[in-house]
C-alpha cells in the first residue's frame, strides 16, 4: 500500500511496554490526530514512524518498503519530522535553519541553488517569518522557533509528515494558521500524522483520529466517527460532551465524578 503501514510495533523499556503490538495504516490524504495522556505512547510511536526508534518487534513499512531498506537520504528527503518542543544550538540565522529542511536535495558541494531561493521565501513567509528571517534562531522565542521547525519540516515538500504537538507553543493565532496549514497538506494528497492534545482542533481540521491508552490502540478511523464521549473517557479519564460537527464541532471536557 502506499503510505505508511505498522505491523505490531512494540517498544519495550524497564520490562514495560511503551508500545505493545500496534498495527495501522496510514494512506495520503489522511490527516491523523494522535491522542492519548501522558506516557501513552504518542511520542514513542511517531519515532518509530519515522524511522528515528527501530521497534523491539514489528515493522514500519513506506510504500510497501520496510524503513530500515531506505537510505538516510531517501527516508529524510520522503518524509519530515518535527519533534516535541524543539531547540536552536546553534546562533544561525532563521533562514539557514529553514533551509536545512532542503538538505537531502541538495548537492554535496556548495550553497543553496538559486533556484530553491523562492521556495525558502515562500516557508518564510508562509509560516509568518519573513520579519525574523536574519534573526538568530537562538533569539527567538518558543512559539517563533516552533513555526520555524515547521517551516523547515514544509519546505522540503516531503510525502510524510510526522509532527509530535505542532501546536503546542503557539498563541491561537499561529496555532489555527498551523492546524489549517497541516490540513491543507493532506487535502493536496500528503500524509499528515500529528500528537494533539487540543481534542476541539481534532474535531475540526483531522480527517482519523487514532487513540492510544497504555500504549495499546484504543481506536483508529475517520475522527468523526471515533471521537466519541465514550473514547473520551476510556483513554483520559474524563467526561466530556461533544457538540456539533465537522469545522463547527466543540469537545467540552468535564470533571469526572
Amino acid at each position: 500500500m502506499n503510505g505508511l503501514a505498522a505491523t505490531g510495533l512494540t517498544v519495550r523499556r524497564g520490562g514495560r511496554a511503551i508500545l505493545d503490538a500496534l498495527s495501522c495504516a496510514l494512506e495520503p490524504g489522511m490527516f491523523v490526530a494522535v491522542v492519548g495522556a501522558n506516557g501513552a505512547g504518542k511520542s514513542t510511536l511517531l519515532s518509530v514512524l519515522a524511522g528515528l526508534l527501530k521497534p523491539d518487534a514489528g515493522q514500519v513499512m513506506l510504500d510497501g518498503t520496510p524503513l530500515a531498506a531506505l537510505s538516510g537520504r531517501e527516508l529524510a528527503r520522503r518524509r519530515a519530522y518535527l519533534p516535541q518542543s524543539p531547540r536552536a544550538e546553534w546562533p544561525i540565522s532563521v533562514e539557514r535553519l529553514v533551509a536545512l529542511g532542503l538538505t537531502p536535495q541538495l548537492p554535496a558541494f556548495g550553497g543553496l541553488p538559486g533556484g530553491l531561493e523562492p521556495r525558502l521565501s515562500d516557508a518564510l513567509a508562509a509560516c509568518d517569518l519573513a520579519a525574523h528571517r536574519h534573526q538568530p534562531a537562538t533569539t527567538l522565542s518558543g512559539g517563533e522557533l516552533a513555526r520555524a521547525m515547521l517551516a523547515r519540516a514544509l519546505i522540503g515538500d516531503p510525502q510524510v509528515l510526522l509532527a509530535d504537538e505542532p501546536m503546542a507553543g503557539l498563541d491561537p493565532r499561529h496555532s489555527l494558521d498551523t492546524v489549517g496549514r497541516l490540513a491543507a497538506l493532506a487535502a493536496v494528497g500528503k500524509l499528515v500524522v500529528a500528537a494533539v492534545h487540543d481534542l476541539t482542533l481534532a474535531a475540526r481540521h483531522t480527517t482519523h483520529l487514532l487513540a492510544l491508552r497504555d500504549g495499546r490502540l484504543a481506536a483508529f478511523g475517520p475522527t468523526a466517527e471515533v471521537l466519541t464521549p465514550a473514547l473520551i473517557r476510556q483513554v483520559f479519564d474524563v467526561e466530556s460532551v461533544i457538540a456539533g460537527a465537522g469545522s463547527s464541532a466543540y469537545v467540552d471536557l468535564r470533571n469526572p465524578a
